[in-house]
Order: C-alpha cells, then sequence, then structure tokens
C-alpha cells in the first residue's frame, strides 16, 4: 500500500444502493501542474474530483473515499452502463496531457499506481477487462491517459489486460468490428459503417491496445489484437 496524504474532496455523492463497484477507471489530469488539478478536483464550484490523485514523483493524495461515487467519469458508458461514477473507482495521474504538452509517465509515477490498484483490487473484485481508460468511456471526448500510458506493465503486473503482439488477421467487416467492440465492452453503433462514431472507438482502443497506431483505421493488426483481448475473457464476452 502507498503512502497517502489525504486531501477531502466536497465533489461526491452516494453510490446507488447496493452498486459494486466493478470499474478501474485510470485518467490524466490534463493540467499544467498538479498543483493546479488538486485544487480544481477540491473546488465545490468545478464539481469534479477523482478518488485518488498521483503525482509524477509517485506522491499519492486522497480525495474522494472509495464509498462514495467521485465525479471523473461524466457523460460515459461500458458494457451497456452509462453511470460509471456510480460504479468505478477513478485515480487521477498527474500529466499535462496533450494539450499542455504530453509526455510519458515516470517510473515513480507508475510504481505508486501499480502498488494503489492492488490495494483497490483486493477490496473490489474488478475483472482485469474491466480496468479501464477515460478514452475507453467516453471516446467521443477524451483522449486519456493516452498512448503514452504504459498498459502493458500494468499488465505485466496483474493488473488489466493486455493482448501481446498477435500477427495480423484478415480485415474484417466494418459491422463485425462493431460487434467485436460491442463484445469488448464499447459503447459503438451497429451501422456497418466507418462513422465518427465507429472511427473514435478505434481511435480509444488503439490508444489503449495498440499505442504504436491511434490512426483510427480499421487494419488486421487492430483487429487481432481484439480478437486476443476476447480470447482472454471466460466466455468470450468480457464486460457482460
Amino acid at each position: 500500500m502507498p503512502r497517502i496524504a489525504d486531501r477531502p474532496s466536497p465533489n461526491f455523492d452516494r453510490r446507488a444502493a447496493g452498486q459494486d463497484v466493478d470499474i478501474l477507471l485510470l485518467h490524466y489530469t490534463g493540467m499544467k501542474t498538479a498543483a493546479a488539478a488538486l485544487a480544481r478536483m477540491t473546488d465545490p464550484a468545478a464539481k469534479v474530483s477523482a478518488h485518488y490523485c498521483i503525482d509524477e514523483d509517485g506522491a499519492c493524495t486522497r480525495l474522494v473515499d472509495e464509498e462514495h461515487r467521485a465525479w471523473h467519469a461524466g457523460i460515459s458508458a461500458w458494457a451497456g452502463a452509462s453511470d460509471i461514477n456510480g460504479r468505478s473507482i477513478g485515480i487521477e495521474l498527474v500529466n499535462p496531457g496533450h494539450e499542455f504538452g504530453y509526455r510519458p509517465f515516470p517510473e515513480a509515477q507508475m510504481t505508486c499506481l501499480i502498488a494503489l490498484c492492488r490495494d483497490i483490487l483486493g477490496r473490489h473484485p474488478i475483472p482485469s477487462a474491466r480496468v479501464l481508460g477515460h478514452a475507453d468511456v467516453a471516446p467521443l471526448r477524451k483522449q486519456d491517459p493516452g498512448e503514452l500510458f504504459d498498459w502493458a506493465a500494468l499488465a505485466a503486473a496483474g493488473i488489466g489486460l493486455w493482448p501481446g503482439d498477435p500477427a495480423p488477421i484478415a480485415v474484417p467487416a466494418v459491422g463485425e468490428a462493431q460487434d467485436l467492440l460491442q463484445r469488448y465492452g464499447y459503447e459503438v453503433p451497429r451501422t456497418g459503417v466507418l462513422d465518427k462514431e465507429t472511427k473514435a472507438v478505434l481511435v480509444a482502443f488503439q490508444r489503449h491496445f495498440r499505442p504504436g497506431d491511434v490512426s483510427g483505421a480499421l487494419d488486421g493488426e487492430t483487429a487481432a489484437r481484439l480478437k486476443a483481448l476476447l480470447t482472454l475473457v471466460d466466455g468470450g464476452v468480457p464486460g457482460a
């Protein structure tokens, strides 16, 4: 368990009665400094928060107790559920983000994150396929934690899933790809057309599982990684 400082935020409410925590949601702060991010998440007027915030030097701050519903996901959806705040624990990673000079996440920050995630997972049996990024649940709005976040290292530590590096396969029809993305949990229309919404979901998927190419293209490598993930989850229908 990492050493945690408390800086309570007023920005929270109750979870719905009987609602289990079944999503661990990772973000970056997307602000110029850690101080600015913490100030915003504790400002009643901002109406945003997270359960934890980890600075680049590994310092960890608790803002909202896990029993409460922090306000970090916004308009979002996963596997048919829309109140992601109500069923998740949110962790903010200090990073300026794509707007202010996006950069890799330092080792000290990742070490603290792994320790914190292990501690959280010891209290909440969150499925590996539901360790997600903000972009996964809000692909039309969000990019974080982004393609520089080391999801593979997290999975190697037993947190979340990683598809490995499977050989490319035949490119599926768009409708089939939409079905596969829906099965994994993404909110994507079943139109059979590579429309704006589908491309945004593909970009979010690639930021998480194929960070070397976040073009939104539907190609054989993206399809291979998606199918590999589906095989890692019992029954082939993660997020259900």
